[in-house]
């Protein structure tokens, strides 16, 4: 199959110079680069640091003087140079390299017109600009570890009173800050298994990764400590992998340490214990919670609790004279 075609578009005014050879490695997971563009004012003292990766990475400066004082000027430019190569119809899709949000509407023009738009930012770029694109990269996980503590260590030295510990732990915290966290992604992959086997399938570990792109286009293992996605779902409590014959690898949920009877059996005895008022809802499912931490109702195969309190024969759902939800025994 013919590698896709890109174009790598650059904003040297908003991501470090350290990253751009991270960046070409990156891209050629993705396809060709026939468009290398890096825009700027190259006659400012800033540009020195990016002159040396031009000619080593062919990487065509494209001049754009700041006109304005306080305004980034490399944006029109960026964004008419994309459109214009959009229109002769010679690319599968864009690298846009830039943590301004102001790129937001150009990555979701791009979409528009059936182009794979690959995101690259540091860890400051809006969420924004993240969902705008068809997948987002965050230049930190590109460096190597070494190369990584070596830059924390030159900022320690050139700030007095900081130590290389407070500098990685607001590093980490900023970090956290954009990341999603792991259980909503754990939360999606549930709901991704609970959707094919309602339609007898089994879920492999491509499509998870696939689907999780789909639908966070920042979702990366390296944000969270993992060079693998089957190391990072390893982790996951509810979660388990299982080799299949043809050598490939499936997910599912794991069943859960408490049985369906046990908890329907706890239920009722609380119901039970409040007589013909009954109970709440929302109370009961916040009791059955607090006793039991990794209950979900998704893993019984109800998307709802009411739906699974039907299920049970000993219990009655009722409104109350508010009309809140009640719940009640008619053993």
């Amino acid at each position: 199959m013919e590698d896709k075609k890109f174009a790598i578009l650059i904003d040297s005014e908003n991501i470090s110079s350290k990253y751009i050879s991270a960046v070409m490695d990156e891209m050629t997971k993705h396809g060709i680069a026939t468009y290398r563009r890096i825009y700027g004012d190259w006659t400012s003292s800033q540009a020195k640091n990016w002159k040396p990766y031009l000619a080593e990475n062919s990487i065509t400066p494209i001049q754009q003087f700041n006109n304005t004082v306080g305004k980034n000027s490399t944006d029109s430019a960026l964004i008419i140079d994309a459109m214009d190569i959009l229109y002769t119809g010679r690319v599968d899709g864009f690298c846009i390299v830039s943590s301004d949000g102001d790129f937001t509407r150009l990555a979701s023009r791009l979409r528009e017109s059936g182009m794979l738009v690959i995101g690259m930012g540091e860890e400051k770029t809006p969420r924004s600009f993240r969902a705008a694109c068809s997948q987002f990269t965050v230049l930190e996980n590109l460096i190597d570890a070494e190369e990584e503590e070596l830059a924390v260590e030159e900022v320690v030295s050139s700030k007095n009173g900081k130590t290389k510990k407070t500098a990685s732990k607001q590093k980490d915290t900023a970090k956290e800050s954009t990341v999603i966290s792991k259980e909503v992604i754990e939360s999606a992959i549930i709901n991704i298994i609970t959707e094919n086997e309602n339609k007898d399938k089994e879920t492999g570990l491509a499509e998870i990764g696939s689907r999780l792109i789909n639908k966070y286009p920042d979702f990366d293992t390296r944000n969270y400590g993992y060079s693998l996605l089957s190391r990072f779902l390893e982790e996951v409590p509810s979660l388990e992998l299982v080799k299949t014959e043809n050598k490939g690898i499936n997910v599912r949920v794991k069943a859960n340490v408490e049985s369906r009877g046990e908890i329907t059996s706890y239920m009722k005895q609380l119901v039970k214990k409040q007589g013909e008022k009954g109970m709440g809802v929302n109370e009961l499912s916040n009791k059955v919670h607090q006793k039991y931490t990794r209950f979900n109702i998704k893993d019984y195969g109800y998307s709802q609790f009411t739906k699974f309190l039907q299920s049970i024969p000993e219990l009655e759902i009722f409104e109350d004279g508010s009309g809140r939800k009640r719940v009640k025994s008619t053993d």
